[in-house]
């Protein structure tokens, strides 16, 4: 539930529920309230500029979670206790509070919840301004607005900053995107949007398997190796490779220019001579025929094909005589401050110097509609748009920043809509609040930077990265984890990732370079998989620590079924540093075998578990460990204790205990060599017979089906043929044989 009370700036400090939260608050800042308890906070000039930093006031004795800009295209998270660790770029920051202090204990970590509240803090689009949050050194939280363009200039933003608090910090993020959302009318929150449909099936990407090289010849390989591995992809994307391109910056029999391949420009929307062929006939074989073919041999049922919002990475080249009707010019990306502040990036410094063939704003409509005409009358079925942050580095001479994100956002928004069924989009290195807070349709979206095969510390900052910013982007867009690699060291610890993310499923495995079991553990034999409802996010405990560097800390992961709750336990320590954090530790990083850590968990780290029970709930839940395979009946508050090496992890599924008929106990947990077993779960109910019964379970899938059962049952049903089934006394592990197809089936468990 999100509080109503409002807050309020009075003698300098902003009060929050009766709370300090800023002090020393500047004259020229400004609170404006908003509906249901929120405000906006803001500040007034006597100047007029296109860039301002506005203090706030001092931020102290706070513990916080903020998510910042750490590269021009992507957020990382960060946690700390002042205003001083509140990095530039930060777009999110939430703040835990008590009821009976403003100051948060070391020992608070087992705290009752209900003394807690929490703090949101959102910068956001302020008209023609974007904002965003950073400390400085003496603990003074600012807000930055700024326009991206010399020209657009304003003396006041009144209501650059969002501020709202609330008893459960998912709900409160929850109602303020709602909030927002209906006050700003520039974008929708997720539950307003349409999903694409390739989310619920297994995919392959081309990026790590070909890089540019990719062809198609190999991309039938794969498909092939796919195939007779026993794992079939169902959607296709076919990434950066495929386009007709020119680099004007790279000289044949030159020594390679490093960086001229960002400037690499767009030379026409057709496909390039690896994708045409040409007959002794005569005959002419294209994308279109390709793509054909391999729906029909391979069985696809999505291919999207890979593009940047600017066309390609250095935009279009204007020189082109089939692109000239767009009329291209080379325009020079100007950075914000903030960027330069933060991780340089040598794509964004390459496009700099070379520059971007940039379509004005009020026609780049037809370039997508053209493209994108072209490559659904080839039989594509949707497009990943990549890059998409430069378009806020080239707002000078067109309104700012917040007006060219806005008109290239929604010219793609209406050719998809136009072009492609089911809103079958991914964005990508979309991360700054000029697209987020623009994103009316697009309704899935990558959160965080690449996988990185030969990169290992970057394995577990990955999955870190991409649950905590999930908090924020998860309320807006289903999160896309990116691909993995099934055969790779770290593939148990991304897939189960990926299994409880309530996100895509795929790799980007070379050519017989797979490895089945991993796959079978994510995808079913018709190549769906169990995808969990909502965006996977850090459990209420983990939100403010460091999962990655502190030492001591396991990251947990929650998401929901139908009928079942989700727990992925994930050992991120001492494998990784955060970028722009010094390696400071509360406990010394472990490594080899003295890198075990232990924490605890419990079923109510899995929020809103009640809302999927109804009535017969006992409060207790049945407790399933996926790789261990142990069963245990705990009370929802009850802790257990749980103990993980670095780059392992373990998936719980928590599946509430169920009363039935007074006296029978039963707890569904799915398909249990799956890791998210219990979304194979679609319905469950009792039908009474005298003093015996019938549960009847809507099931799909096939495989070893699981459940707590307090008595044994008399006999296990699929449509009414029988089925195998073992049940331990010991412990009520009931685990019946499905056999069959993967549609939706009936299976009744009579006692």
């Amino acid at each position: 539930m999100t509080i109503t009370a409002v807050p309020s700036i009075t003698n300098g400090r902003l009060v929050v529920r009766g709370k300090i939260i800023l002090t020393g608050i500047p004259d020229n800042v400004v609170i404006t309230p908003g509906k249901a308890g929120s405000a906006f906070l803001g500040a007034t000039s006597e100047n007029t500029a296109s860039r301002h930093v506005f203090g706030l006031g001092v931020l102290e004795d706070y513990q916080f979670l903020c998510l910042f800009i750490a590269k021009i295209w992507w957020m990382i998270p960060r946690v700390g206790k002042s205003g001083r660790e509140i990095p530039m770029e930060t777009q999110m920051l939430l703040l835990e509070a008590r009821e009976d202090s403003a100051l948060v204990d070391e020992d608070s970590f087992d705290a009752p919840d209900e003394n807690k509240f929490y703090i949101l803090l959102l910068p956001v689009l302020d008209g023609s301004f974007r904002a965003s949050l950073q400390g400085t050194a003496s603990n003074e939280l600012q807000f930055c607005v700024e326009s991206g363009d010399p020209s657009v200039r304003t003396s006041q933003a009144l209501e650059a900053v969002f501020l709202n608090a609330g008893d459960n910090p998912f709900e409160l993020i929850k109602d303020s995107i709602k909030l927002l959302a209906k006050h700003k009318g520039t974008f929708n929150h997720i539950g307003n949007k349409k999903t694409p449909a390739h989310l619920d099936w297994f995919g392959w990407c081309t990026w790590d398997a070909f890089y540019t090289k990719v062809d198609p010849d190999g991309i039938l390989e794969g498909l092939k190796s796919f195939s007779e591995a026993g794992c079939s992809p169902k959607f296709l994307i076919i990434d950066d490779g495929w386009q007709d391109t020119a680099n004007e910056f790279q000289k044949e029999g030159q020594p390679f220019v490093e960086g001229t391949q960002f400037a690499t420009r767009l030379v026409d929307i057709k496909e390039n001579s690896k994708f045409k062929s040409y007959g002794l006939d005569g005959s002419e074989t294209n994308l279109r025929d390709f793509i054909g073919t391999i729906k029909k041999r391979c069985g696809l049922k999505y291919v999207y094909m890979w593009h940047a919002l600017a066309g390609y990475w250095g935009g279009l080249l204007p020189s082109s005589e089939t692109l000239k009707e767009h009329n291209p010019k080379i325009e020079y990306p100007v950075q914000s401050p903030g960027n330069l502040g933060s991780l340089r990036d040598i794509a964004m410094d390459s496009l700099e110097k070379y520059g971007v063939g940039t379509i004005d704003p009020e026609k780049i409509y037809d370039f997508y509609n053209d493209l994108h005409s072209y490559l659904a009358n080839s039989g594509v079925d949707g497009v990943k748009v990549d890059v998409q942050n430069v378009i806020a580095t080239l707002g000078s001479g067109h309104g700012g920043r917040v007006a060219i994100t806005r008109k290239y956002l929604g010219a793609l928004d209406e050719s998809i809509d136009k072009n492609f069924r089911d809103n079958n989009l991914i964005c990508c290195m979309c991360h700054n609040s000029d697209s987020i807070y623009s994103s009316k349709k697009s309704a899935t979206a990558r959160a965080s930077e690449d996988f990185m095969p030969n990169e290992p510390a970057f394995q577990t900052l990955h999955i870190a990265t991409v649950s905590f910013n999930s908090l924020l982007l998860g309320e807006i867009v289903v999160p896309d984890w990116d691909m993995f690699h099934s055969n790779h060291t770290t593939a148990e610890f991304h897939g189960a990732a990926r299994a409880i993310g309530g996100c895509a499923v795929y790799v980007s495995d070379k050519p017989g370079k797979h490895d089945i079991k991993i796959l079978k553990k994510l995808v079913l034999p018709d190549g769906s998989v169990l995808r969990a409802r909502y965006a996977g996010r850090p459990t209420r405990d983990c939100l403010f620590v460091d999962p990655v560097m502190d030492g001591k800390s396991l990251l947990k992961i929650w998401n929901l079924n139908k009928l079942t709750g989700v727990l992925g336990v994930f050992n991120c320590q001492g494998a990784g540093s955060w970028p722009l954090k010094e390696a400071v530790h509360d406990l010394p990083i472990k490594h080899s075998q003295d890198s075990l850590i232990s924490s605890h968990a419990r079923p109510s780290d899995v929020e809103f578990l009640d809302e999927i029970v109804g009535k017969n709930w006992n409060g207790d839940s049945a407790v399933y460990a996926f790789n261990s395979g142990n069963l245990s009946i705990v009370p929802k508050n009850k802790r257990f204790q749980v103990s993980l090496d670095v780059l392992k992890c373990e998936i719980f599924t928590i599946s509430p205990v169920r009363v039935f008929n007074e006296t029978l106990e039963f707890a569904p947990l799915g398909l249990i060599d799956m890791y998210n077993s219990g979304g194979a779960i679609e319905d469950i109910m009792w039908i009474s017979k005298d003093l015996s019964g019938t549960l009847k379970i809507r099931v799909r899938g096939c495989g070893r089906f699981g459940a707590y059962s307090s008595t044994k049952p008399s006999c296990c049903k699929m449509d009414i043929e029988e089925e195998k089934f073992w049940y331990n006394h010991e412990n009520g592990l009931l685990i019946i044989d499905l056999q069959g197809g993967c549609n939706l089936r009936d299976l009744e468990i009579e006692y």
